[in-house]
């Protein structure tokens, strides 16, 4: 996976959901990422350092394509702001629900 900067993250996003929308869908997962990325040490050994700012991993995969970027907390609105914009854009497949007219019991 290649970690981008979230604004390229963002335009690759774009087109993975343009190349979702003929088969297959787009996975999105988002998580807690302390910025170490090697496993913990066994007993004896000298423990990672704890984290004094966590960041935000985001991955996505269309079939074996996969995306991932990393946002720091002093990012997170400006990624926030330009995804849920992105997400509107793409955000046209969906089927429109019928309104079912419920019968309206008569005054008497």
């Amino acid at each position: 996976m290649n970690a981008l900067y979230f604004l390229f993250f963002l335009s690759e996003l774009t087109r993975l959901f343009d190349k979702s929308r003929l088969s297959g869908s787009v996975v999105l997962t988002i998580k807690r990422f302390n910025g170490h990325n090697r496993p913990v040490p066994r007993e004896g050994k000298q423990p990672l350092p704890k984290p004094y700012e966590f960041l935000c991993l985001v991955r996505a995969t269309l079939r074996s394509k996969k995306i991932s970027t990393v946002i720091h907390s002093k990012d997170v609105n400006k990624f926030q702001q330009a995804y849920w914009n992105l997400l509107k854009s793409n955000i046209n497949g969906l089927k429109k629900l019928k309104k079912i007219k419920s019968a309206k019991p008569k005054a008497t």
